[in-house]
């Protein structure tokens, strides 16, 4: 009877261990999808951003051609564009890369996230398995005391009548 209730002190000590492990690793999950749609929300910004300068370099163009008739201020402001477009390209280049690099974090993090659910399936399948076998091993355990039990005390007639084994 004692090693009974040890086994089931055991299981249940188990299933708080493997629920608590589920928890974290729920939560682990959240602060994964938190931190993917704070990435995916920089990279809109950054790509409206890439926008904007885009328009800005048109509209220095336009401003350039507009100029041609004063030659002097033309080679200023041609300078001043072509050091103003590479810089811009070079921002764009920059922002590309990030982006790139947040699309490679967001699908490592997409590939960590499924690993996560299917180490979860696995650890839940073995637990619901383990516990299955604990269970037999003490059904099989008690119709073997049940063998040896005197029947004519309520305690062994008890446990015997429950598992519908008597000798």
């Amino acid at each position: 009877m004692k090693f009974s209730i040890v086994i089931l002190i055991l299981s249940a000590a188990v299933m708080v261990v493997m629920i608590f492990q589920a928890v974290r690793q729920e939560l682990d999950l959240q602060n994964s999808k938190t931190r993917m749609a704070e990435n995916a929300e920089e990279v809109n910004r950054k790509e409206a951003a890439i926008n904007e300068v885009k328009n800005k370099v048109i509209e220095l163009k336009t401003k350039l051609a507009s100029l041609n008739a004063k030659m002097d201020d033309l080679k200023k402001t041609k300078a001043n564009a072509e050091k103003s477009t590479s810089d811009f390209d070079k921002n764009l280049q920059t922002c590309n890369n990030e982006k790139a690099n947040a699309l490679m974090r967001k699908t490592n993090i997409e590939v960590a996230i499924s690993k996560l659910k299917a180490s979860h399936v696995a650890a839940g399948l073995a637990a619901k398995d383990t516990v299955q076998k604990l269970k037999t091993e003490i059904v099989d355990r008690d119709r073997a005391i049940c063998v040896f039990a005197d029947l004519t005390k309520t305690e062994a007639q008890n446990l015997c009548g429950a598992i519908g084994n008597s000798h």
